[in-house]
């Protein structure tokens, strides 16, 4: 079975090629390839899934070793697939999801004269990602990571006629490179200290390094994590992303790639708990980023950017998770896959209303939709429910357990990760409510479209849309059946993975697990978060659902203004970053011209300038050499005269 693991890449990666190389003959079918290898690699992945649940728990893990790409005495580069408990999670999830989301860019991208080249970028996100996902050591890893990063590049900036697309894709590229020189700078620690790449020696050998070696390799991987994550600091390429085409909000920026830290700090798991340091430093980050995404997913008025916000909450909780070790990375990646569901299925409900109201993002022009888009409505409402935490639903199961285990950490810090995680999931509830009222309850704030047969492009130029009114309409099948599907799992996964703990068990080969203690019982934390997830719903309620939403929105407080502007992450980015390089590039070109240059052309002068004056020695007069030789001789006769007088 293990021969097929390559095939799990080489599927979308054949699409890709295809797609991108092919030209226009494949316009009016390529879409159709590009699902149907997406489908291909699922099949696939969902046959190593059973094949690997009839095997015996310890010898579960397949590996697959291709070639060696550079053997050299000892630097060992390999190109070589490792399938466990923790890639096979990411495997299902990234086809199974990505598939769906294939079927819905069917309908969604319909109209755009480009479809073919977007179903090829697709394919070659989906072959990166899960190259990142199955390699068997941190250097073929970084392949993926890289690949992942190019592939997002090219499709956010898809509409690249759009000046905001374009920088929205630049800045995210630029962003994410800040992290991986993190991945990079850890995977030459790891060489010089272990003299390998692979998992196995290098997770095995932890033992052997220093502590301060592995909290410098930790806090390397933390760094890169935050850039694809898009955890504090490095979260401001996010929100921008929200420009390219609905479809890759859903894909990339709710389901995958953002999820690519995660799966990071899990798989280094024994790094970090070598390294206490480095893993308070995920737990900081991950705690941070929480309230931070929760905050700007208040205050957003355009329906993507909300669920942008939410998503860097979301995958604070993940992170944080990951951070406090044995007790919590299962909840983690538990957390992650319940998510997968919930937010790729609320960015796909994002994308059906965006499709029947001319591709218009402020809420404050929707309004009872529910009446128009009736499939659309239950599905994101299902979404919403899971993603608050909602009894039941899959982001109670998961969601609960992480706030059990930051209460587990013990002492005052257990404390205070308990009431953060408390305080985000309030504001979870608070903001996600609002998205919900504002969208589809309430009155109408928009009028009816003039042509009643117009059906809008799914590509947002607003040349196309000039002086038309919404129609809203339900979707297409294409686009409605993904959405149906991911709702079945926002409601029902977190509770089969949570019956006899069966996702613990299955990742505890990998991860290993520890029970937390925390201090207050499991049914009194699961009774306050209840507690503060009706608390937010309230608020929210009394905020947007007693009183008429106004279209055009009131100038708010200061933090309102503030969390509009993402808490000022980009104004503090252009005045320390920005600003601050600009000023250390020119006091660093001014030392080069003044004190290097300085230096180096001053002391060719100053020999130019002697070489000059001996030059003038050299006249070619013979009385001249003449009267030196005589004078000479003259210095030579007095000091040896001078010298016997002494």
């Amino acid at each position: 079975m293990e021969n097929l693991i390559a095939l799990l890449v080489a599927a979308p990666l054949l699409g890709a090629a295809v797609l991108l190389c092919g030209g226009k003959r494949l316009d009016r079918a390529g879409h159709w390839l590009g699902t149907l290898l997406a489908a291909a690699s699922f099949v696939i992945g969902a046959v190593l899934f059973f094949d690997m649940l009839g095997r015996d728990t310890g010898e579960r893990a397949l590996h697959q070793h291709l070639f060696s790409w550079v053997p050299v005495e000892s630097f060992r580069a390999d190109i070589a697939f490792q399938l466990d408990q923790l890639s096979m999670t990411f495997v299902l999830l990234i086809t199974g999801v990505g598939t769906l989301i294939h079927v819905y860019s069917i309908g969604y991208m319909e109209h755009d004269e480009r479809r073919r080249r977007f179903f090829g970028y697709l394919n070659l996100f989906l072959s990166a990602m899960l190259l990142l996902v199955l390699a068997d050591n941190y250097l073929l890893l970084y392949f993926g990571w890289e690949g992942v990063g190019l592939a997002s590049y090219l499709l956010i900036g898809f509409w690249q006629h759009k000046p905001s697309a374009a920088t929205a894709a630049k800045k995210a590229f630029l962003v994410n490179r800040v992290g991986d020189m993190g991945l990079s700078i850890a995977i030459m620690l790891m060489f010089t200290t272990f003299g390998t790449f692979a998992f196995g020696p290098v997770l095995a050998a932890t033992g052997q390094a220093s502590e301060g070696m592995l909290t410098a390799i930790g806090l390397m991987l933390l760094l890169a994590a935050c850039g694809k994550s898009a955890q504090v600091p490095l979260q401001s390429w996010l929100g921008d992303a929200m420009e390219g085409p609905t479809p890759v909000s859903a894909l990339i920026h709710a389901a995958t790639m953002v999820t690519a830290g995660v799966y990071l700090i899990t798989r280094s798991g024994a790094i970090f708990n070598a390294a206490p340091d480095a893993q308070l430093a995920v737990v900081v980050v991950g705690a941070v980023t929480l309230l931070f995404g929760a905050v700007v997913g208040c205050a957003k008025d355009d329906i993507k950017k909300a669920l942008a916000g939410s998503t860097m909450s979301q995958i604070g909780y993940m992170i944080l998770a990951a951070g406090l070790g044995p007790i919590g990375y299962a909840f983690a990646i538990m957390h992650l896959v319940t998510h997968g569901f919930f937010k790729a299925g609320l960015f796909l409900g994002a994308g059906s209303v965006m499709h029947g109201m001319n591709d218009e993002v402020d809420m404050r022009k929707y309004g009872g939709l529910r009446k128009y888009m009736p499939v659309t409505f239950v599905t994101f409402g299902l979404g919403y429910l899971a993603i608050i935490g909602f009894p039941g639903l899959s982001g109670f199961w998961s969601k609960d357990k992480i706030i059990e285990a930051a209460f587990a950490k013990g002492g005052t810090e257990g404390w205070i990760l308990g009431a953060v995680t408390l305080l985000g999931a309030g504001i979870t509830a608070y903001y996600m409510t609002r998205v919900m009222i504002m969208t589809f309850f309430g009155e109408k704030r928009w009028q009816p479209a003039p042509d009643a047969g117009a059906v809008p492009s799914a590509e947002p130029a607003a040349e196309d849309h000039a002086g038309r009114m919404p129609h809203p309409h339900e979707s297409p099948k294409s686009m409605t059946i993904p959405m149906i599907l991911l709702a079945f799992g926002s409601v029902f996964a977190g509770g089969l993975f949570s019956f006899n703990s069966a996702f613990v068990n299955w990742l505890e080969p990998v991860t290993a697990f520890e029970h937390g203690h925390p201090p207050i019982s499991a049914g009194a934390v699961t009774a306050s978060t209840v507690v503060v997830l009706l608390t937010g719903v309230g608020i929210a309620y009394a905020q947007y659902g007693r009183r008429p939403v106004p279209v055009v929105a009131p100038r708010g407080s200061l933090l309102t203004r503030a969390a509009r502007r993402d808490l000022l992450q980009d104004d503090f980015n252009h005045v320390v970053l920005v600003r601050g390089g600009e000023h250390l590039t020119r006091s660093l070109v001014y030392m080069d011209h003044t004190l290097v240059d300085g230096v180096v052309n001053g002391t060719a002068a100053s020999v130019g300038g002697l070489s000059g004056r001996l030059r003038k020695l050299q006249n070619g007069f013979a009385r001249s050499y003449a009267v030196s030789m005589f004078g000479g001789t003259a210095v030579l006769i007095a000091a040896t005269l001078l010298m016997r007088g002494v």
